[in-house]
């Protein structure tokens, strides 16, 4: 059956973009696909130290011990679609999605593109600006890996500082019944029958 998987890269395991991640995922796990959200948290999560060991190796492992990232990647390299969300800082993607962008994208592609002709999303919350910027640090990600880039009807981005407040962004929340939507519609196209 095609999963599909989420990344929470906040450090706020029950923040904004929890509940949009979850939003997306409620609207697939509807449509009878299995999905699963990975908080990344506070957890250390190490940045990519350009050793080139994953292109020396080339085992669909980062050499990077002491952290979740190769379990990442197995989960990554067995789901039909890949969602990464991530609150705005600066004007960007939090230090956890930089590293697990950096990592499991060096991977993947030390290994002829681990993630190729997968679904990928992103979705990104912010307080007042900059995340256009970091939408597009997460669709960078996707393209570069190959991946087919997954749409709403609005950038996949909501508003909201304190925890809970994105709620109250209702066009967002419609954004991301859509997303879930259309993920689903493309599993749906792209995999059989056989492989549900």
């Amino acid at each position: 059956m095609p999963k599909v998987i989420a990344f929470n890269c906040s450090p706020r395991v029950d923040g904004n973009t929890a509940r949009m991640l979850n939003k997306v995922l409620d609207v697939i796990k509807k449509e009878g696909f299995e999905t699963e959200l990975i908080n990344l948290g506070s957890k250390p999560l190490s940045g990519c130290t350009a050793c080139n060991s994953c292109f020396k190796n080339k085992d669909k492992r980062c050499i990077i011990n002491g952290d979740n990232i190769n379990e990442y990647i197995d989960k990554m390299i067995s789901s039909s679609a890949i969602i990464i969300g991530s609150p705005t800082y600066y004007a960007d993607i939090t230090p956890q999605a930089k590293a697990l962008i950096d990592r499991v994208g060096f991977v993947s592609m030390a290994n002829g593109g681990l993630f190729k002709r997968k679904l990928g999303a992103a979705v990104v919350t912010m307080r007042r600006a900059g995340g256009i910027h970091a939408f597009d640090s997460i669709n960078h990600f996707f393209t570069i890996g190959e991946m087919i880039v997954v749409g709403s009807n609005y950038w996949n981005i909501g508003l909201g500082r304190e925890k809970g407040e994105v709620e109250d962004d209702k066009e967002a929340m419609k954004t991301m019944k859509i997303l879930g939507e259309n993920i689903s519609w493309l599993i749906s196209k792209l995999y059989s029958r056989s492989e549900r």
